[in-house]
C-alpha cells in the first residue's frame, strides 16, 4: 500500500516526492553519498525518485522490475525536458503583439 501511495506522490510531484524520499531517509538507503540525489533532484528527479524505489523495492538488488522503472523514470525526464524546449521554441517563433 505504502509503495501505491509512493508511486502517486512520484507521478503528481516528482521534485516533492524527492523531497519527502529524502526526509523519510528512502534515498539515504538507495544511495551512498549526497551528490547523486542532490544533483537527481535538479536535472532528473523522475529517474532519482525510480531508482531509489527500485532498489529499495527489491532490497537492494537491482532486478529486470527495477530495471524497467528506471529506464519510464529516464524518458518520464527526457519527455520533461523535451516538452519544455518544443514550448519555449515555440514562444520565441511567434511574433509578439504590437500594443
Amino acid at each position: 500500500m505504502g509503495c501505491c501511495l509512493l508511486a502517486a506522490l512520484v507521478m503528481a510531484m516528482p521534485r516533492l516526492a524527492v523531497v519527502v524520499l529524502w526526509m523519510t531517509g528512502y534515498l539515504g538507503s538507495a544511495y551512498q553519498t549526497f551528490l547523486w540525489p542532490l544533483l537527481g533532484f535538479i536535472f532528473m528527479p523522475w529517474t532519482t525518485a525510480a531508482y531509489a524505489i527500485a532498489i529499495n523495492e527489491w532490497h537492494g538488488q537491482l532486478t529486470l522490475g527495477g530495471i524497467v522503472i528506471i529506464v519510464i523514470g529516464v524518458f518520464l525526464d527526457m519527455g520533461s525536458h523535451g516538452g519544455a524546449e518544443r514550448a519555449r521554441r515555440q514562444r520565441r517563433t511567434q511574433p509578439d503583439e504590437v500594443k
